[in-house]
């Protein structure tokens, strides 16, 4: 079997078409089994006398091998699911979770690494070997090696199962969403949807051998119906079957239903936080974050939402006044999208799906590059010829001065099996091997964007061109680094508060004139986008920022409270409206369980970190006002930008490498005056 195992070779790139899920279980066996004795014969050698190649490098090496397995098959399962591979991938999930406690709670190893650190050699480690053992030292901790045996047990039990829990929420969520259609056979029920959202919902329903056209609930189908549906009972009947996914309430109520996993995680949590001495969860996360204590978070938060309630409130009677002269005097959660793009409109004369013709992808992505390689110095080429999960994927290269950096697959749009939203994954991290040799970095790249339909190029609109911009952000930070130790080099060991950082700083170039010049030109005319329109955009930019801005504060503080109180008595739902009662402006109806497809906090890496995207954001807009003063596009700033922030990786602390750009502290000013929430930009 080990012969005819892609996963057990050596490879360059994946390759993808070639891995079975019959592969996956005996390829991780193998490895941890390889992995487990060659820690017992390191730790032989090394206890005695610790060195940084026999000790830390050796476990990278035996890292590399394992992630050059798993990062592959954990990225198949994100985007071509299917139930062989989703029962392969979580059968190695315990065994996976078990090894990683394994090593975590060793005892020699924990003590060889602190031998390393008070080693005579450490004194002459560069500054990204000192913080590396640092975190290791600290994560040891974390992984409960100061513990005595019995809850040492426990703690392994609890992360054993917790793997389990986050994976079946993903799944459940992926069914939930792909268990629910609405096929329309009369065209007029579409009225008001745009002839590109037609089409594609035709593409689908002949893609399942069915006449007409047919709704989903993957976010383009979903976005489409909210927006320009002009049948109110279509556009609720969609919002209750996608905001109630995989919960006890809606169209397929208690199938899928991630309620009672919820429950099981939080409770997990809060164990593994108060079996590491942490009051509560949200403590535990804090614990290798940039923010220092929950109370800095929670106030940080409120503050926040005490600046934008007025401008939200402001946003909504507007958009009541304007849905009272259309004839609507109820204003609902199915109606506000809808409601809004005809008032942004009627106000700006610009609508979301009529610069969708200026953003052709091919012109959005070679306008991103020339973006980039003005900024940092570097070229990017499009490789052909490569093993591939999937036709519509791409791969690209990234050289400087003629010099291989590092290669990303673009994974753009929404098809069946694959899961929602956007992501970056590292599918390699930059490091320097055990015989000296460079290795460069490749990094996924995930979106789910509206596909090209028959006689056009998939054309973006102008959220999801930011979508694009900040994923690659993420990219960049991965591939751009300068640091050669595994432990700290791209995001590797970068505090999750910070990480949003390069991917929401990418985001501001989609709004600047000089950024929308390279990325925009007519799908047919190759025109650029016309003066008068890019003012239209940029006077609509903030529109309704307010709403969006308590939105997201919504989410973030009921994460951060879910894990900060728990324990306290209160459901997920009473945790919830408490929240909104604080904070939101708009009451969705009773039935809502947003919570239930939350996967960001149930299912990914953001539990009690949720707040990171605000808390980086206060950073990105300051990092960007620096570009504001020198030029948008000023190479200097570019690479200064480059060398501070995304070379250095996880080497040193993120508030270190932004003083080291900004020459001082960050300020919140710059984001509020970014999204006219200050007084100034009222």
């Amino acid at each position: 079997m080990t012969a005819n195992n892609p996963l057990l070779q050596d490879f360059d790139l994946p390759p993808y078409s070639q891995i079975k899920p019959e592969h996956v279980e005996p390829a991780v066996d193998q490895i941890l089994a390889d992995s487990r004795a060659a820690i017992a014969e390191l730790l032989e050698a090394q206890q005695a006398n610790p060195s940084w190649d026999g000790l830390v490098l050796a476990l990278d090496e035996l890292g590399a091998r394992l992630g050059r397995a798993w990062s592959p098959v954990s990225h198949l399962n994100a985007v071509c699911n299917s139930p062989e591979l989703r029962a392969a991938y979580e059968a190695c999930l315990p065994k996976l979770s078990q090894y990683w406690t394994e090593m975590g709670q060793n005892k020699p190893l924990f003590q060889t690494y602190e031998a390393l650190a008070q080693s005579p050699e450490a004194a002459a480690f560069d500054v990204a070997q000192k913080t590396i053992l640092e975190h290791a030292l600290r994560d040891f901790r974390l992984s409960g090696i100061d513990l005595p045996a019995e809850q040492q047990k426990r703690y392994g039990e609890i992360q054993m199962r917790l793997s389990e829990l986050t994976s079946k929420f993903s799944n459940q969520l992926l069914d939930a969403t792909q268990a629910w259609s609405k096929l329309i056979s009369d065209e007029a029920q579409l009225a008001g949807l745009t002839d590109s959202a037609k089409a594609q919902m035709k593409q689908v329903a002949e893609s399942r051998q069915l006449a007409g056209w047919l709704i989903t609930l993957d976010f383009p189908s979903y976005y489409a119906v909210m927006t320009y549906a002009d049948d109110r009972a279509l556009r609720e009947e969609v919002y209750a079957a996608y905001c109630t996914r995989a919960s006890d309430q809606g169209p397929n109520a208690g199938q899928h239903d991630n309620g009672p996993l919820m429950s099981e995680i939080l409770d997990l949590r809060q164990e593994l936080a108060r079996l590491l001495g942490f009051a509560h969860y949200s403590e535990l996360s804090l614990a290798s974050k940039m923010a220092e204590s929950t109370e800095q978070v929670l106030s940080f938060l409120r503050d926040l939402a005490v600046r934008s309630k007025p401008f939200a409130e402001q946003d909504l009677a507007e958009l009541k006044a304007f849905a009272a002269e259309q004839g609507l005097d109820d204003l609902q959660s199915w109606d506000v999208g809808y409601y809004s793009e005809k008032l942004r409109q009627q106000r700006y004369s610009i609508s979301q799906e009529e610069v969708r013709a200026w953003f052709p992808v091919d012109k959005v992505l070679s306008g991103l590059f020339a973006i980039v390689q003005k900024l940092y110095g570097i070229e990017i080429n499009e490789l052909k010829d490569f093993d591939t999960w999937h036709p519509d994927v791409r791969l690209f290269e990234i050289r400087e001065n003629g010099e291989h950096v590092g290669r990303f697959f673009f994974d753009l749009y929404a098809r069946a099996n694959k899961r929602g939203g956007a992501w970056m994954d590292g599918a390699r991290d930059k490091r320097r091997d055990a015989s000296g040799q460079l290795i460069a970095p490749v990094a996924n790249l995930v979106c789910n964007f509206t596909p090209a339909s028959p006689g056009k190029p998939a054309l973006l609109t102008h959220d999801e061109v930011t979508t694009l911009f900040h994923e690659f952000g993420h990219g960049l930070h991965h591939l751009l680094t300068r640091v050669e130790h595994a432990g700290a080099s791209g995001i590797n060991g970068v505090a999750w508060d910070a990480v949003e950082l390069p991917s929401q700083f990418m985001e501001n170039w989609c709004w600047e004139p000089e950024g929308l010049a390279l990325i925009s030109g007519h799908f047919e005319t190759g025109e650029a986008l016309p003066q008068a329109m890019l003012d239209k955009m940029l006077a609509a930019k903030n529109f309704q920022s307010g709403l969006m801005m308590v939105r997201q504060l919504e989410f973030s503080l009921f994460d951060f409270e879910l894990h900060a109180t728990h324990g306290d008595g209160r459901s997920v739902l009473e945790v919830i409206e408490g929240v909104r009662r604080e904070v939101s402006v708009l009451r969705p109806p009773a039935y809502n369980r947003f919570a239930n497809g939350f996967a960001h906090i149930f299912a990914g890496g953001y539990a009690a970190g949720y707040y990171s995207y605000k808390w980086a954001e206060v950073l990105s807009a300051d990092a960007f006002s620096k570009f504001e003063e020198d030029g948008v596009l000023n190479p200097q700033t570019g690479r200064a930008f480059r060398e501070a922030v995304l070379a250095r990786g996880g080497s040193q602390a993120p508030m270190v490498l932004f003083v080291d750009f900004r020459g001082r502290e960050p300020s919140i000013d710059a984001l509020l005056r970014h999204l006219g929430l200050s007084q100034e930009a009222a």
